[in-house]
C-alpha cells in the first residue's frame, strides 16, 4: 500500500442517488450477499478425509478466466489412482467418497438462487424457489455448496464436467449461461456444509489447516526520505484497515484521524493505493465504486477491502 495522504470531496447526489447507494450500503453490510433471481429460468457427517486439487489457490478474485481443477480425491490416493470414480465418471467428484456429497439431476431452470460471500468464491445455495424443480426434488438445501456441473446433451449423453469447487461467482453464471441450447437438464454435485467444511474436506485436514497465510507489503510516505517498507503476514481474508492499524500503521491523514467513522464506510477517508495484487482482493461495491469515482482504480476503502492473496 502506498499510504501518502488521499481526500475524497464529500458526494452530493440527488435523492435517488442516495436511496440507490444506500441499498447498496445495506447490501455490503450484509457481507455482500449475491443473488441472480430467476437466473435459472435464463439459463441458467463424518465421511472420510478428501483431497482437492486445484490449479489456482482458492477464494481469490482475478480478472483472468480460471480454469478449474474440482476433482475430489479420497485422502492419500493420487489423482492417478482416481481417474475413474466409483461411478465409472472419469474426472467426476466421488460422490461415494463422502457423506456429505450428493448429484443430482434438474431442468436447468434449477429454481435456486445462488449466492457468495465477500471473497464472490464458493457458490452456494442462497434460497429455492418454492414452485423450482430444485425444492420440489427435496435433494436441495439452503447452505448447499455447489461443487460441480455436467450438462446431460439431447441425446441422453453426458456432456463435459465443469469444475466449480471454490470458482468466482461469475465462473458459475457464466457455467450456466453457456449451456447450449439444446441442453435441458444438468447433474449438479453439492457439498451440504459450510465453506470452511468444504475447505476442510477439500484439502483433507482439519479446519484449522485451512488458514492460508498471506504476505502483505506496506510502503509508507512513498518518494520521501521517510519511505518505509514493511511486510506484514496475515491470514488469508484479512480485512485490510483492521490489520493495518492492528499493526501500528495510520491509514488516514492527521486532519481525520480523530474524526474518522472506525471502519464503517461512511467518511471515506481510509483509502489506501494497491499497486501490486488487486486481483487478490474482493471487488469494489457499487457504494465504494461510487465514493472512489474520481480516483484511480488502483485506490480502495481500506474499511471494506479483504485480502485472499499477496497484495502491495
Amino acid at each position: 500500500f502506498d499510504c501518502s495522504v488521499y481526500c475524497v470531496l464529500p458526494l452530493i447526489v440527488g435523492s435517488m442517488t442516495n436511496s440507490f447507494l444506500s441499498l447498496a450500503a445495506v447490501a455490503a453490510l450484509s457481507h455482500c450477499i449475491l443473488t441472480v433471481q430467476g437466473f435459472s429460468s435464463i439459463s441458467c457427517s463424518h465421511g472420510r478425509k478428501l483431497e482437492l486439487n486445484l490449479k489456482n489457490r482458492v477464494g481469490r478474485a482475478s480478472s483472468q478466466p480460471w480454469r478449474w481443477q474440482s476433482r475430489i480425491f479420497l485422502s492419500g490416493d493420487s489423482p492417478e489412482d482416481n481417474e475413474t470414480t466409483n461411478d465409472g465418471d472419469e474426472g467426476t467428484i466421488d460422490i461415494n467418497s463422502d457423506d456429505r456429497l450428493r448429484r443430482i439431476r434438474l431442468p436447468r431452470a434449477t429454481g435456486i438462487e445462488w449466492g457468495t460471500d465477500l471473497s464472490f468464491s464458493f457458490v452456494y445455495v442462497r434460497d429455492l424457489e418454492p414452485s423450482g424443480a430444485a425444492a420440489l426434488s427435496g435433494e436441495v438445501e439452503v447452505g448447499d455448496q455447489i461443487c460441480e456441473l455436467r450438462p446431460v446433451i439431447e441425446d441422453g449423453d453426458d456432456g463435459e464436467v465443469v469444475g466449480l469447487v471454490g470458482a468466482p461467482f461469475d465462473e458459475v453464471m457464466n457455467a450456466f449461461a453457456s449451456l447450449g441450447k439444446t441442453v435441458k437438464d444438468v447433474d449438479l454435485v453439492f457439498f451440504r456444509g459450510t465453506k470452511d467444511e468444504l475447505k476442510a474436506a477439500c484439502k483433507g485436514g482439519s479446519l484449522a489447516d485451512t488458514d492460508e497465510k498471506i504476505m502483505v507489503t506496506v510502503i509508507q510516505n512513498k518518494g520521501s526520505k521517510e519511505e518505509e517498507i514493511r511486510y506484514i503476514e496475515a491470514k488469508a481474508g484479512c480485512n485490510v484497515r483492521q490489520l493495518l492499524t492492528d499493526n501500528g500503521i495510520n491509514v488516514y491523514q492527521s486532519v481525520t484521524r480523530w474524526t474518522n467513522c472506525k471502519g464503517k464506510q461512511l467518511c471515506g477517508t481510509c483509502i489506501v493505493n494497491i499497486v501490486d495484487g488487486a486481483g487478490n482482493t474482493n471487488r469494489k461495491s457499487l457504494d465504494e465504486g461510487s465514493t472512489l469515482r474520481e480516483n484511480p482504480e488502483s485506490y480502495r476503502l481500506s474499511c471494506v477491502s479483504f485480502a485472499y492473496g499477496d497484495i502491495t
